[in-house]
């Protein structure tokens, strides 16, 4: 028998629980709050202390990454000169399970004193902070999951998981859409994957004409990196030399012209393709490069190398 094995399972089904009863009791508020915050002119300042505190620095960065300006006010450094930060267009979400905090009070007076709507989420309605706010999500008051009631553990996970349903909300609302989400995530895998295949590709094409003869294509093939040659009549790709075309026409291939082993119509992608997407044709296809056209005209190449190193795989 694993004791520690047991005990896991027990604390994540102890919460998967307590979600499915918010869940299925949500806030009678919540749809009230997803249209003040959609509505306000201004941010959203997150505050909480504690276990709270850490959750309300989670929800504000989920908020602002998907469309909702938020920020985190820390209430005690509020109460030093930060409750400037705090404006009249803004909404104030602040979080306490217990409601009775006293880090909270300055603020609540100060968002009453300025007509700074309030937004209290806890799991007593009848505390202090519930009792003050416009808006009141009330979570249910289950137990916690560390079975002696004193460490936040369900309590927050029911937090986390509101201040989730929150944000999508929000941005289902805005119609916030995969290209709008990778303008705040420039950096790391999700900055990768959301990056355009223009952002990527090699400006320089090599190409060749349809009466270019392959000697000529062979140079051009190898000169240019890629193995590959583009065959451009007029400024329209009309084809795309690659080294199974060479294989197909190894007996006759150097009496032959380009527009003669040129495969037609090659597969082609556009410059304002996500890198993802055009990973994803490439190893659909098994092919390893991809001409980059706008319309009928090429304007790049895109070699997997490029999506490996800028790690979009």
């Amino acid at each position: 028998m694993n004791d520690a094995l047991d005990t896991g399972r027990e604390v994540l089904r102890t919460e998967a629980a307590a979600l499915s009863a918010l869940a299925e009791a949500m806030p009678e508020d919540f749809s009230a709050v997803v249209d003040l915050i959609a509505a306000a002119p201004g941010r959203v300042i997150v505050t909480g202390i504690g276990k709270s505190g850490h959750i309300a620095r989670k929800i504000a960065a989920t908020l602002a990454s998907t469309g909702t300006p938020a920020l985190f006010v820390h209430p005690a450094e509020a109460s030093h000169g930060d409750m400037g930060m705090i404006g009249r267009d803004d909404v104030v979400l602040m979080l306490s399970n217990s409601g009775e905090a006293a880090e909270l009070r300055d603020m609540i007076e100060h968002t009453r004193r300025f007509s700074v709507p309030l937004v209290g989420l806890s799991s007593r309605p009848g505390s202090t902070l519930m009792q003050a706010a416009d808006h009141r999500l009330t979570i249910p008051a289950l137990p916690e999951a560390c079975g002696i009631g004193m460490v936040p553990t369900t309590s927050t996970t029911l937090t986390l998981g509101l201040g989730d349903a929150l944000a999508v909300a929000l941005l289902r609302r805005r119609n916030f859409r995969a290209e709008d989400f990778g303008v705040f995530h420039p950096g790391g895998k999700l900055g990768a994957q959301m990056a355009r295949v223009s952002r990527l590709m090699h400006s320089e094409v090599p190409a060749v004409t349809s009466e270019t003869p392959m000697p000529d294509a062979l140079l051009t093939m190898t000169s240019g990196g890629f193995g590959i040659a583009a065959v451009v009549d007029r400024g329209v790709l009309t084809g795309v030399i690659t080294d199974g075309d060479l294989r197909r026409n190894m007996a006759v291939l150097m009496d032959r012209r380009a527009g003669d082993v040129a495969t037609r119509d090659p597969l082609t992608v556009p410059p304002d393709m996500l890198a993802a997407q055009a990973l994803a044709l490439l190893n659909a296809r098994k092919i390893s490069v991809l001409i980059v056209c706008e319309g009928p005209a090429p304007v790049g190449v895109l070699h997997i190398h490029d999506l490996l190193r800028a790690g979009v795989a």
